[in-house]
């Protein structure tokens, strides 16, 4: 199949890449390297540097590529910077995704695959049986930040194209991923921040008292659930985390013993849009998509470690 990935010179998108190549698939990136690089994008994937809000230069790409399924990962992803600048946020997350969905109903792709959010959708959370956590899909979204917004929007405009013109899609609601290729800067996460600075023996901070939890999913599972979204006959809505929540500190003591760390993290006041709380539960995408994650945050964290280091010595 010819799939299109946008965001594919990036962390995560760059191992979808690598995924699906694997399997089989024509794969070509689409990624305007803002955050994303080169060097991620797979030898035997086509690669074109273009903005997912250029409807000429993506028209002709999918005219040229013959594309026959989109996975989306492209988007501004700063869930601090996008209380700042929202309108930027809505113009690339949500104009640029419509412009995605406008090509591949006119194209007749037979799937689209996009990512959304766990964390940031889901909010603080509300559930009618009024247990908050895990969150299950029937959990009523509840957004902070303009960034899980914006997500939660193209989540209601995938389900729209689905209903009116018979396009298939998948919407993967992500925990924290982490994992090799994340950058230790810019829109990182937190264990590829305390990662970097704890090999070059730098203060770490942690926002606020560092028991807020997450969900944390090792990058290559998350591969894997693209794939078998991809592949796969099931539609919708789908949690794609651990369920296992595990609070900042935990994270912070972790590397710190793979990396063998010996300072104490530094606090700081907690930014606006922050979620205290979140974690998932992902048995509909075990029932429907055949997939579960594979991977324990030990091995995961010492993967990423060890990425770390090779990088930073290259």
């Amino acid at each position: 199949m010819n799939v299109l990935v946008t965001g594919g010179a990036g962390f995560i998108g760059s191992h979808i890449a690598d995924a699906l190549l694997a399997a089989g698939h024509h794969v070509v990136v689409v990624d305007n390297l803002h955050t994303g690089h080169r060097r991620n994008v797979p030898a035997d994937a086509a690669f074109h540097q273009v903005d997912i809000t250029d409807g000429e230069r993506l028209q002709e790409i999918f005219e040229r590529e013959r594309i026959e399924a989109v996975i989306h990962q492209a988007a501004l992803a700063n869930v601090r910077e996008s209380m700042s600048d929202p309108l930027e946020y809505a113009r690339v997350n949500v104009i640029g995704s419509l412009t995605l969905l406008e090509l591949a109903r006119k194209h007749g792709c037979s799937k689209f695959v996009f990512a959304s959010t766990g964390g940031a959708v889901y909010g603080e959370g509300y559930s009618p049986d009024g247990d908050r956590l895990p969150f299950t899909e029937a959990s009523r979204p509840q957004p902070k930040d303009n960034y899980g917004a914006n997500k939660l929007s193209v989540e209601y405009h995938l389900d729209l194209y689905g209903q009116n013109y018979d396009l298939p899609y998948v919407a993967l609601r992500y925990p924290n991923v982490y994992g090799p290729r994340q950058d230790s800067k810019g829109e990182a996460g937190v264990i590829a921040i305390f990662a970097g600075a704890m090999l070059q023996d730098t203060p770490t901070r942690i926002t606020g008292d560092g028991t807020q939890t997450r969900d944390f999913v090792f990058v290559g599972d998350i591969a894997r659930a693209n794939r078998l979204a991809l592949e796969g006959a099931a539609s919708g809505i789908f949690n794609v985390g651990t369920g296992v929540p595990t609070n900042i500190n935990a994270v912070h003591r972790l590397l710190a013993g793979i990396t063998g760390y010996a300072l104490p993290p530094e606090h700081t006041p907690r930014p606006v849009g922050e979620v205290l709380a979140t974690y998932l539960d992902s048995s509909k995408a075990a029932k429907e998509l055949g997939w579960r994650p594979e991977v324990s945050l030990h091995d995961g964290l010492q993967a990423t470690v060890d990425w770390f280091r090779t990088s930073e010595a290259a």
